[in-house]
């Protein structure tokens, strides 16, 4: 098809928004789905996708649409995930589009990853149509989402669509401006082949599909191809269309969006965001904006039976296939057995693969605090990359530690703005500026450690708020701070799996719970047992599991008190020998009691 007479785009929102409900009603307005075939959330194809109502995957499909000017348009559609931890994805999707639908929900108005989604979309160039859905919502405030359209994002009130998705209001005139506003693509069939890739999946009897999007040129079936990023080189065995199952076409010109098949083994082979070329006629220049996804937060995994190890290992290997940003490496602890170290794009991302490992593969697995990539500049001039604390050098040879921060958009009721404040300074951050969207909400921005929004951060800002909250963040610059490896020692044996990296205000309060939450489940030893929190050689804190004794005197039912004595100072220096040679048996139900405390 002429480049003239095709339109790519994509939709953005926030999490809940409608945004794969508009997608499911544009599948039923062009016909790409009969009625018969429908289901709500088409394109999320995960069980768990489903159920959360969130998008993880990025989902293409083509649909032919004849505008009311008799034209027939071929118009690429992208569901993009919504989360920040997909933001790689997201912005490798938004390169693949000319524009973008960008829904509001009439009811709750712009959040924060509507704000952050924006921003992604000007960086990209994209030319934004904005959705205002679910006006069929008796709680709809569509004066008042305008306005903030206008005041927050800065687009003008009078191109926003009215629609509700549900319904199906409104989805002709969302078609038609898609035709209209948005620009065709650029490139031509006489230039080089240079194809984008978006995103990647793995079938089991094909190989490796990739997801392109054409810029020049053009792919048929039996082109040879190279990734310009790695140098690798095969040959295409299949091409086509998302319409919205994989259907095998000719060829893929300028402009066009679908997939190819090649002999690709795994999805590590390709990176996304590379570009395809043709090997025997390359481009000069690759496509801008690629860079390797690098893992944020890393957590060890270890499966909760230790005979389940090689299970494990199979199931993250499984799960590395269809998900190329999880990177994983084995790792032993003298606490939990054998595990492996885990790293993740984010906090969702490292839920959703626990998630998946106890739905797929009936796993049950414990994972320990989760952590984020350290710098340490050592006093050599050398730069360490940390990611477990078991790697943190001696501290006699560290000039400084410095950590990930991230800028951290609150949206919340005006009510609730000094209670989040006082968390967010609680969590050593800052509020950089305060915005009034309305009348009743307002948008904090503010610079807060990425370790400290680990754990509890979001569920937290929905109790302060009472649900009415959101948050989104963008990562930042690394900063220097007062950061300590904090050990905890178990009878003079340091215990790697409760080793963590904090601030030094905070290291004393974590050792104390810790040491609390251990003298707990610790069963009681014959000598008494120290268990201390320390920095360096210096101890925070400590708590004593109390020794039970055996009654020696027993036996003695009468006769000189020096007998007894005797017995008494016997057993007293047996203790001392014991304290100094014996081993403390903690078992693994305490270990995971505790870490799961650490969690909470």
């Amino acid at each position: 098809m002429d480049p003239k007479f095709i339109r790519n785009f994509c939709i953005i929102a926030h999490v809940d928004h409608g945004k794969t409900t508009l997608s499911d009603r544009l599948l039923q307005a062009t016909g790409a789905i009969s009625d018969r075939e429908m289901q709500a959330q088409l394109l999320d194809s995960m069980d768990l996708e489903r159920e959360r109502g969130i998008t993880i995957k990025a989902h293409p499909v083509t649909l032919n649409y004849t505008g009311k000017d008799g034209q027939k348009y071929r118009l690429n559609l992208i569901d993009t995930p919504g989360h920040v931890d997909f933001s790689y994805e997201v912005s490798r999707s938004l390169a693949a589009c000319e524009g973008a639908l960008l829904v509001v929900d009439a009811a709750q108005g712009v959040e924060a990853q509507t704000v952050a989604n924006v921003h992604l979309a000007h960086k990209e160039g994209l030319t934004l149509i904005p959705v205002i859905n679910k006006i069929d919502l008796p709680s709809s405030d569509i004066p008042g989402v305008k306005r903030q359209l206008e005041e927050i994002l800065a687009i003008p009130a009078e191109e926003a669509l009215l629609v509700s998705a549900k319904t199906g209001q409104g989805i002709s005139e969302v078609l038609e401006a898609v035709v209209h506003r948005l620009p065709m693509p650029k490139g031509s069939e006489g230039e080089e082949l240079k194809a984008l890739v978006f995103d990647s999946v793995f079938d089991t009897f094909r190989g490796v599909i990739a997801y392109v999007r054409v810029v020049s040129g053009e792919i048929t079936a039996g082109t040879p191809i190279q990734l310009m990023q790695s140098g690798r080189k095969y040959e295409t065995k299949e091409v086509g269309t998302f319409s919205p199952k994989l259907t095998p076409g000719k060829r893929l010109g300028p402009g066009d969006t679908g997939y190819l098949v090649a002999n690709l083994k795994t999805t590590a082979e390709i990176d996304i965001g590379d570009t395809i070329t043709n090997s025997l006629k390359p481009a000069k220049e690759p496509l801008a904006g690629f860079r390797k996804v690098q893992p944020m937060v890393f957590s060890g995994i270890y499966p909760i039976n230790s005979a389940d190890f090689e299970k494990l290992k199979l199931a993250l290997g499984k799960l590395q296939i269809n998900d190329s940003a999880l990177v994983y490496t084995p790792e032993s602890s003298p606490a939990l057995g054998f595990g492996f170290r885990c790293g993740f794009l984010g906090l969702l991302h490292m839920e959703i693969v626990q998630e998946r490992l106890a739905r797929e593969f009936d796993m049950e697995v414990i994972s320990t605090y989760p952590s984020v990539i350290y710098e340490v500049h050592l006093t050599n001039g050398k730069v360490l990359k940390v990611e477990n604390p078991v790697q943190m050098p001696d501290p006699s040879v560290i000039e400084e530690i410095r950590e990930p921060m991230v800028t951290v958009y609150l949206l919340c009721p005006n009510e609730n703005i000094g209670d989040l404040v006082a968390m967010v300074r609680e969590k050593r951050g800052e509020v950089q500026k305060t915005e009034s969207l309305d009348a009743k909400r307002v948008m904090l921005t503010t610079e807060i450690p990425l370790n400290e929004i680990l754990v509890d951060f979001s569920d937290r800002i929905k109790s302060i708020t009472r649900g009415y909250g959101s948050m989104d963040y963008e990562h930042g610059p690394y900063r220097a701070n007062d950061l300590v490896k904090l050990e905890i020692l178990v009878n003079g044996e340091p215990m790697d799996a409760f080793s963590c990296i904090v601030h030094r205000e905070k290291a004393a309060s974590r050792g104390r719970v810790l040491t609390a939450k251990l003298k707990e489940v610790i069963p009681p030893q014959l000598f008494k047992v120290a268990l201390q929190a320390a920095i360096g050689g210096k101890v925070v804190a400590r708590e004593d599991v109390k020794s039970f004794g055996k009654n020696v005197t027993a036996k003695c039912y009468g006769g000189d008190i020096t007998r007894k004595r005797k017995l008494l100072e016997k057993q007293k220096e047996g203790k001392k020998r014991m304290k100094q040679f014996g081993k403390v048996d903690i078992p693994q139900e305490a270990f995971l009691q505790v870490l799961k405390a650490f969690g909470d």
